[in-house]
Order: structure tokens, then C-alpha cells, then sequence
């Protein structure tokens, strides 16, 4: 089992939550991005840099990403891409998604996208706190030990 991060646009508090969590269960984590990130020195931390375009992290993510592996991302059309090779993906809101939700999801987005195209203001994401980061490791430590079992 490894940990892929969609880590461009990923909280620090995120991934300072994916670091610890690395060291703690001994899974590799490897951050993804089109920009230098610092890392801790761990064993099982690593990272990738791609070149700087739209959606090359995504595609380098899609293509390294196995079935017993989790993909930590806030990119709908990613996690959409994810979930149809079989693969988990987690919302850094602690949010899983699957394949009972993810069309859903995904016309969503695409609605309230269109929306804001035709100038309507949707508003945008409620504020990252406290709950959100509980959510999201409280799933990750759901899926890790789901994962480990098997």
C-alpha cells in the first residue's frame, strides 16, 4: 500500500498529518507536484516533481497508482479518474470517495462550474478548521487499517 498526494494545492496541515502518519503505520507517502516541496527526512516520504502544466501531477499520479493504494486529492476530475481504475481517493476534507459517489460528485462540480461561467457568484469553500482536519484522519486511519488487515 502506498499514499500518492495531489500535493499542489494540498494543505501544509494535511500533509503534516500524511508525515506522521508515514512514520508512524511504516507506509510510503509520496508527494506529487509541479513545484519543490521540503520534506521531512523519513524513510517513507518521498517526492516527485513533474513539469508545470495542467493536469501533468494528475496523469503522473494516475499512472503510478495501484489498487491497494489511496490517492489523497481535492480534484474532483482526478479522483474521478482514480476511483474508475479501482483506486481509493480521500478529500483532504475527509470526504472518501468511491464509486457510488463519485459521478455524483463530478456533476456537481460541473454544474456549479458552469454556473460560475455564466457569471453567477456560487461562493467557495467553507473554511479549513479543526473539524476537517479530524475528518480527514480519522478516514485515514479507517483506510490504513482496512488496508493492513487485508
Amino acid at each position: 500500500m502506498k499514499i500518492w498526494v495531489d500535493a499542489d494545492a494540498c494543505p501544509k496541515v494535511i500533509k503534516d498529518i500524511l508525515f506522521r502518519v508515514a512514520d508512524r503505520a511504516k507506509v510510503a507517502v509520496t508527494l506529487v507536484a509541479n513545484q519543490w516541496i521540503r520534506l521531512p527526512s523519513s524513510p517513507f516520504i518521498s517526492f516527485i516533481q513533474v513539469e508545470a502544466g495542467p493536469d501533468i501531477a494528475d496523469d503522473e499520479i494516475v499512472k503510478l497508482c495501484g489498487p491497494r493504494d489511496l490517492v489523497v486529492t481535492a480534484d474532483i476530475p482526478l479522483a474521478a479518474r482514480i476511483v474508475e481504475k479501482g483506486v481509493a481517493a480521500l478529500d483532504p476534507r475527509g470526504r472518501m470517495y468511491d464509486k457510488d459517489n463519485i459521478k455524483q460528485i463530478l456533476n456537481m462540480r460541473d454544474f456549479m462550474d458552469s454556473l460560475r461561467g455564466s457569471g453567477i457568484e456560487t461562493g467557495g469553500p467553507n473554511g479549513f478548521g479543526q473539524r476537517e482536519r479530524q475528518l480527514f484522519a480519522n478516514e485515514l486511519d479507517r483506510f490504513i487499517a482496512r488496508s493492513l488487515k487485508t
